[in-house]
């Protein structure tokens, strides 16, 4: 038997801080432990000597000097390795943050945490309705971020007050509750899909949602456009460099907020991180859309993505339409919403669902593979020579482009075949001077080797465009996305031909608007205020019978059409080189780039990866390609872990499908994303 002497010997005391939300100070309570005392334990301890009546089923502990959270309350205290000098801290598990979302509004809701990034942002997107979580995710600004705006309001005469949605009672706890990524082919439709008011039904789906009590809509509607003057303070000129290091702040998805370092009431951008926008649906995704809208918008505004001036009047000509829609009274008036009814709806949701689509081509699809065969002119640059297009026969099948001198000579061997497999497309277009160009980077041993495309005009250009995208990701024409690829183009055509349009009414009604809201700074220095009005207006013409969402969704593909879309930048050093290059990734490939001149340099598809890892001693990502291609290289502008989460998240988002009714594979997504650190 051990004696009372023998006992104390064995126990120690611990130091532990208690966090309690109500008490302005923090106290240090002190227990008497020993190291065979489980973590449950420690915690019962605790509050039975802390003795205030309350809910303290939310309250952990967590281990100030290793950075933890002691979760797994059977380990004892010498499992986990807590000794006396320990200082740990209860505190709650759910504290509050502040994010801002795309559309720059901000939200305030409490969040996890002591659960991993992946689903807290989860529990975020459920409580916003928005669809599809694992597409966002949590971004750390650097610190000029937020202190750009507070000069700004210093100037101002009157003090700028943060428009906060508070959500204080979001239940954003993990739970068994219906993932907001996935969703029943039977379920009701939640929002109109015409113009993305709630559906009659909406506020009871989502009433658990804190939303509900607000107002439901409040996300699902684009905000007043920005003044010259503030688009003005917000811009910045940014290099590839500059725009690497926006892309260093983005939470580890595996590890929690905590253990990151973030703070309570921190402010954190909630952003679209893979550009891979899965089964956008008008009837459940009105929050999802806008959202996806607004950040789109703010890329053009302030060039964080670069188009054409012809471009950049398309899209601010179909900002004016939606912001004018906006403002509708008749859209925000839910009043006269007709009854819907749910087993109605569902009914017939499911019988499109088994009608499927066009399935008497479909035998036709798999056995006949089409092919395009025209006059084009072809022109491959070379030094000091000038711009000269030669005309050819060229023949489109499979993924390869082959080229004869005239149309008599196509049974015989052509001047050349090019494999588009892997290739760049990138638009090189000017509906106004009838230019309508395919340029093609396309990958060789050494580099990449430029050919241009021209065109005779917008139909061919969109037949040619489309072959063209679909065999650099290894599809043919016979796959069922060519015919909306090549609708999708020729629509981005006639809203940019101006000269398709009628005539723009004169009269005050049709200059209700400041022109500089809708275009970037620099566009808007170029011209003047009249002169720029009157362009919007002309391009409007083509957009203005649009209704609200598919106006939102045409902005989205014409983002989606921008030969630099989904590129996101890390400076990096790959091995043997001696200067620093540019890393873009996209959903389907890493590019190498001159860091000076901008011009890629190679292109690796993840079609063709076999393995990547991670030397986490010397912070090296390695990648191994077919046919024996390896690259290897060190990120400068991020930590390795960010670029590695990249090019996993993209692998894993590649995997789903719309027959996914369960939830995602959350261990597979950190089996591709976490690395063996």
């Amino acid at each position: 038997m051990l004696s009372s002497s023998d006992f104390a010997s064995a126990s120690w005391e611990l130091v532990v801080r208690v966090d309690h939300p109500n008490e302005e100070e923090q106290k240090d309570i002190t227990l008497r432990v020993s190291g065979d005392l489980h973590i449950g334990g420690v915690m019962l301890k605790l509050v039975e000597q802390i003795n205030i009546a309350q809910d303290w089923s939310d309250f952990a502990l967590w281990w100030e000097q290793k950075h933890c959270w002691l979760l797994k309350t059977h380990w004892t205290l010498d499992k986990c390795g807590v000794q006396a000098d320990a200082k740990l801290v209860f505190t709650p598990q759910h504290k509050m943050l502040r994010l801002r979302l795309p559309n720059m509004k901000t939200v305030r809701l409490r969040v996890s945490f002591s659960t991993v990034v992946f689903r807290a942002v989860s529990d975020i997107c459920r409580a916003l309705n928005i669809r599809r979580a694992e597409e966002l995710s949590l971004l750390k600004p650097s610190g000029e971020y937020f202190k750009k705006k507070k000069k700004k309001d210093k100037n101002n005469k009157e003090p700028i007050i943060e428009d906060i949605l508070n959500l204080e009672g979001s239940p954003t706890i993990s739970g068994p509750s219906v993932s907001p990524g996935l969703y029943s082919k039977t379920m009701t439709p939640t929002y109109d899909p015409i113009n993305g008011t709630p559906a009659s039904s909406t506020m009871t789906w989502f009433s658990d949602s804190p939303l509900a009590e607000q107002n439901c809509s409040i996300l699902a509607f684009s905000q007043p456009p920005q003044s010259p003057e503030a688009l003005a303070d917000m811009y910045q000129s940014r290099s590839l460099a500059d725009k690497a290091k926006l892309n260093s702040g983005w939470l580890d998805s595996s590890r929690s907020l905590m253990e990151q370092g973030i703070q309570e009431d921190e402010q954190l951008l909630l952003r679209f991180k893979y550009y891979t926008f899965f089964d956008l649906n008008p009837k459940y995704d009105a929050v999802r859309i806008n959202q996806l809208y607004e950040q789109a918008r703010w890329a053009i505004l302030l060039e964080e993505i670069d188009c054409t001036e012809e471009e950049m009047l398309i899209f601010a000509a179909l900002q004016y339409h939606i912001s004018k829609l906006s403002l509708s009274t008749e859209i925000q008036d839910f009043t006269n919403e007709s009854e819907v009814d749910e087993v109605e709806a569902a009914l017939s949701n499911l019988e499109v669902t088994l009608e499927g689509g066009k399935a008497d081509n479909t035998l036709e699809d798999i056995t006949d593979i089409p092919k395009l065969a025209d006059n084009l002119r072809l022109f491959r640059p070379k030094k000091l020579i000038l711009k000269a297009f030669k005309q050819y026969w060229f023949v489109f099948k499979d993924t390869s482009i082959a080229y004869f001198k005239n149309k008599e000579l196509e049974q015989g061997e052509p001047v050349e075949k090019l494999n588009l497999r892997g290739c760049e497309v990138v638009p090189d277009v000017n509906v106004a001077g009838r230019k309508f160009g395919i340029k093609l980077l396309i990958p060789v041993a050494d580099g990449m080797n430029e050919v241009y495309l021209r065109c005779d005009h917008e139909s061919q250009y969109a037949q040619w465009m489309a072959a063209c995208i679909l065999a650099s990701k290894g599809k043919t024409m016979a796959d069922s996305s060519y015919q909306p690829e090549v609708l999708n183009i020729l629509s981005f055509l006639k809203m940019k031909n101006r000269n398709s349009a009628p005539q723009v009414a004169s009269g005050l009604e049709n200059m209700d608007m400041n022109p500089e809201c809708f275009v970037s700074p620099r566009c808007a220095k170029k011209h003047k205020s009249k002169q720029l009005a009157a362009c919007i207006l002309e391009a409007h013409q083509n957009v203005a019978q649009m209704p609200l969402v598919e106006a939102k969704l045409r902005f989205i593909q014409a983002w989606q059409s921008l030969p630099e879309f989904g590129l996101t930048y890390y400076l990096v050093r790959f091995k043997g080189s001696k200067k620093d290059d540019i890393l873009g990734i996209s959903y389907n490939r890493l590019i190498r780039i001159d860091a000076a001149t901008g011009i890629p340099i190679t292109t690796w598809r993840f079609t063709n990866m076999k393995q990547w890892n991670v030397n986490w001693e010397i912070r090296q990502v390695a990648i191994e390609f077919d046919q024996n291609v390896s690259i290897a290289f060190t990120c400068l502008s991020a930590d390795c872990k960010v670029v590695h989460e990249y090019i996993g998240g993209y692998i894993f988002l590649s995997t789903r499908s719309k027959d996914q009714n369960e939830t995602l594979d959350e261990d597979l997504f950190h089996k591709l994303t976490g690395g063996q650190e």
